[in-house]
């Protein structure tokens, strides 16, 4: 059995983090050392801890440049993309607070008449956090911070591409002074985050991660309500493009939403929709020809005085740039054809170029094997259609629901798609990756649980807990409703 764990860089394999798989025995001691200092933690004034949010945003600040240089070396993330990941996370704290006192806060309802109905929140209790690699800071952040704001202690484990990032958030929140036992680090994979489910003392997880994941999760807690569960998925995001869309302005929004961290966000684009029209062909041009000229390289290449730094990066490992192929040649047993084939890079196996398949007359089996496909890459599929209503039908026939866009159209056509779709993100005029901070962030269907996170992750960190309050206690008699 596998005792120890290394995360390497995906381009020169050299190891970024090395060290000991928790043990089910060291699971079972953090989970139960955050038990212990949950009274504690969910008593402290919640202004001493919007103080420690306010600190560890201010240390990300003051060590952007080592924090996005760990980034780069451990999942091969490109610098600007690090940056900008590092620059979300720094803006998490402040929107977790507003979030807080926006939407959790003790509340008086109606007037001071007696009784007095009040809402206040609680913490859930211990929560487990299991970070994703392609977001390893901005991602787990966006559920500590909220779960630490509401007063809950966390267990978290990063993914295990991801490991030195992990541990060094939780090194940040340690030099900001947030008390011993508060937040704790687990280290492992699949099997490490089982065993910390299964304990029972576990009073919330969350995922962000895989469809797969997600269902294996919600299978291992069947039987136990009492556990809070909220699940961040992925999807098989549609961009409708209508014919009025400029062609340029369709190759930019859509070559971006597609492949933006070398399309590994869960709200990349995966098929466009084209509604046929004068301008389709040349929409479609455009976005074939933009694409072409997107640079692929390594965290490490210098810009280019025509192209600029690199536009994609590498992958997170050369298996994953291997499923991302085997997806294409499934896609082109389906019956797509490619307009941009399939390239890997000779600098790196983990290196991959953007790839846009279209699918052409697919029959009713092969377009619902497509929808129902969940890829992590650089890698769009395109279709046209003869209407609207068409296109908006295929972009909800599929069992995920995370993101959509709409490029074109009136304000009456895109209220149609935000109704019809089925995604809980729903641009228009924009990239599919477009989400606000101050905005829920979740997806339908089995792209989430119903516990959308961004400014509303707030919302599952605690309980609401509903009183009647009498100031004095008197003689009334309740049983006086008996007439």
């Amino acid at each position: 059995m596998t005792t120890k764990i290394d995360s390497h860089n995906p381009v020169s394999g050299e190891t970024v983090w090395s060290g000991p798989i928790s043990t089910p025995a060291k699971v079972g001691e953090a989970i139960h050392l955050a038990r212990h200092q949950l009274a504690f933690w969910r008593t402290t004034e919640l202004a001493d801890r919007i103080d420690l949010v306010r600190s560890y945003a201010s240390h990300l600040k003051k060590n952007t440049d080592e924090v996005t240089d760990l980034i780069c070396n451990e999942v091969g993330k490109l610098p600007w993309d690090s940056s900008g990941e590092v620059a979300a996370a720094i803006a998490k704290s402040e929107l977790s607070i507003q979030a807080l006192q926006q939407r959790r806060a003790r509340q008086i309802v109606g007037d001071a008449t007696s009784p007095q109905r009040v809402v206040r929140y609680a913490p859930i209790g211990v929560a487990l956090v299991l970070g994703p690699y392609n977001f390893p800071l901005h991602l787990p952040g966006g559920q500590i911070i909220p779960a630490l704001l509401a007063g809950n202690t966390v267990v978290f484990k990063p993914s295990d591409q991801a490991t030195a990032v992990g541990e060094w958030i939780v090194e940040a929140w340690k030099h900001v002074g947030l008390p011993e036992h508060v937040l704790q680090m687990i280290v492992g994979g699949v099997e490490t985050a089982i065993t910390a489910i299964e304990s029972p003392h576990i009073d919330g997880v969350y995922l962000t991660g895989s469809l797969e994941a997600g269902r294996a999760i919600h299978r291992q807690l069947a039987g136990r309500p009492e556990v809070l569960l909220a699940l961040e998925l992925g999807g098989n995001n549609p961009v409708v493009i209508m014919p009025d869309a400029d062609p340029q302005g369709v190759a930019k929004n859509l070559s971006f939403s597609a492949f933006i961290s070398t399309g590994q966000r869960c709200t990349c684009a995966r098929r466009a929709l084209f509604v046929d029209g004068d301008s389709t062909s040349q929409q479609i041009e455009a976005l074939v020809n933009t694409t072409n000229k997107l640079r692929v390289g390594l965290p490490g290449d210098q810009p280019t005085a025509h192209l600029g730094p690199p536009h994609l990066g590498p992958l997170i490992s050369s298996s994953a740039a291997e499923k991302i192929e085997r997806t294409y040649h499934q896609l082109l047993q389906l019956g797509c054809r490619p307009l941009l084939p399939w390239r890997s890079d000779r600098r790196a196996d983990c290196l991959a170029h953007p790839v846009i398949l279209e699918a052409v007359e697919l029959d009713a089996d092969s377009r619902r094997v497509m929808a129902e496909m969940e890829w992590f890459g650089p890698l769009l599929v395109i279709e046209r259609f003869r209407d609207f209503e068409s296109a908006c039908r295929a972009a909800a026939e599929t069992p995920y629901g995370l993101a959509a866009s709409l490029l074109g159209g009136s304000a009456e056509l895109f209220e149609r798609f935000v109704d019809q779709v089925g995604a809980g993100v729903v641009n228009w005029n924009g990239p599919t990756t477009g989400a606000a901070g101050a905005l829920p962030f979740g997806g339908l269907a089995a792209s989430g649980n119903h516990r959308p996170a961004g400014f509303h992750a707030i919302d599952f960190c605690s309980d609401p807990i509903a009183s009647l309050e009498r100031t004095e206690f008197t003689d009334t008699d309740p049983w006086s409703v008996v007439k």
